[in-house]
């Protein structure tokens, strides 16, 4: 029972960033408009998670699938991860759709969500460590969601009302992961390979295009403030 409830705890800090990602944003659009200034700090949060993004891959997931997985089942769950993003994002660009960073967030929140239920059975450490990267990572890629769902139409109530009963897909996921895959490790490292190869692609096909603004360095520098915050997490856990 005591995992039960730690497991709860820790996916609901990772989910809730989903909600709080849209506050700021919402905030930010307020205070903000239309000046040098919050073009460089978008620009920042936009680097800071591709930044915590390759954190995540580079020291929590890809690690646990060298670890457990053959050679055949990593190629095919990393490659299989980025084709089905690219697929996912090539739809969402023919349908005109302008939800991709939502479902992107879904995406990889959904699979990591899994792993960090599985995970806490064998090693706490590292799954409190991914729920760290998870809740980070909801962070600015809610914040780019709330800016889609607000484009698309949906009025400032009901997008943060969507991105609030999102932030509870966190606690569902970890918690079927945690009762029916703590006992298959493959499993579980196969789906944060997955995740892996799927953040990746978004990753360079998303995230980094968007980073670089002209006649300033400052917003590449969030990528390398997210990697560091990534690797000063995992060594507080070592």
């Amino acid at each position: 029972m005591q995992d039960i409830f730690r497991i709860i705890l820790y996916s609901a800090f990772s989910g809730i960033t989903v909600f709080f990602g849209g506050l700021l944003s919402k905030y930010f659009k307020e205070k903000f408009k239309g000046n040098r200034k919050k073009s460089e700090i978008l620009h920042f949060i936009i680097a800071f998670a591709g930044g915590i993004l390759i954190a995540a891959i580079a020291l929590v997931l890809v690690p646990h699938g060298l670890e457990n997985l053959s050679l055949f089942l990593l190629i095919l769950a990393f490659a299989s991860g980025g084709i089905i993003f690219f697929l996912i994002d090539k739809k969402l660009e023919k349908s005109g759709s302008k939800l991709s960073q939502l479902l992107a967030m879904l995406l990889d929140f959904v699979p990591e969500a899994i792993a960090l239920g599985a995970l806490f059975a064998t090693s706490e450490k590292t799954g409190i460590l991914l729920a760290f990267f998870i809740g980070l990572q909801n962070l600015p890629e809610s914040f780019n969601s709330y800016r889609d769902l607000i484009k698309t139409g949906f009025s400032v109530k009901k997008s943060l009302l969507i991105l609030f009963i999102l932030s509870f897909a966190g606690i569902i996921g970890a918690l079927l992961g945690h009762l029916f895959l703590r006992d298959l490790p493959q499993v579980t490292s196969f789906l944060m390979v997955f995740a892996s190869g799927g953040i990746l692609y978004l990753i360079f096909q998303d995230i980094a295009p968007n980073v670089k603004l002209k006649r300033t360095w400052v917003p590449a520098l969030g990528a390398n403030l997210g990697f560091l915050i990534g690797m000063i997490g995992e060594k507080l856990i070592q």
